[in-house]
């Protein structure tokens, strides 16, 4: 890629991971916790309708869309490793592509999956939503600071590359 091209893949994959563990955070830092003010019930009715409206073309453009360029931004920087920046940007493709996206897929979703069966009113709902407010939140947490640093580092591996290039 040239280097004007490189500079608008970073950068908007910085802006994406940014997006993404911002996204999170509000999940991390008060959304889980007001759910979990709610009763058992309510609070499983809530994430369950969350959880289905979180899959729609916004979100996941910007969720997958960062993925797709970190995994093309990790190339690069694997075959411009020499090059200023490069070893920086793929740590933050590597954060973004294992600690949001595998995290998500590999313990987020699956959580989401089993809730989604969970009927809010049956008699052990309150112990499963209890397990899965404290499981799913541990696990978010990981994919918001993995976003985060991701954002941080693509932002250093440009002022590394734009500092090289004075």
């Amino acid at each position: 890629m040239s280097p004007r091209a490189d500079l608008v893949a970073t950068v908007g994959a910085a802006l994406g991971c940014g997006l993404i563990g911002g996204a999170f955070f509000a999940f991390s830092s008060f959304v889980m916790g007001a759910l979990g003010r709610l009763t058992p019930a309510e609070g499983i009715r809530a994430m369950q309708a969350i959880n289905v409206v979180v899959i729609n073309p916004v979100f996941l453009a910007a969720f997958l869309g960062t993925a797709a360029v970190c995994v093309v931004l990790a190339g690069i920087s694997i075959r411009s490793w020499s090059e200023p920046g490069s070893a920086l940007r793929l740590a933050a493709c590597l954060l973004y592509l294992v600690g949001t996206i595998g995290v998500t897929f590999a313990c987020n979703v699956p959580r989401n999956d089993a809730l989604a069966t969970l009927s809010p009113d049956a008699t052990d709902a309150a112990a499963a939503w209890a397990r899965y407010l404290a499981d799913w939140t541990a696990w978010n947490h990981v994919r918001t600071l993995a976003a985060a640093a991701g954002s941080v580092l693509l932002i250093a591996a440009q002022l590394v590359a734009g500092r090289a290039a004075r």
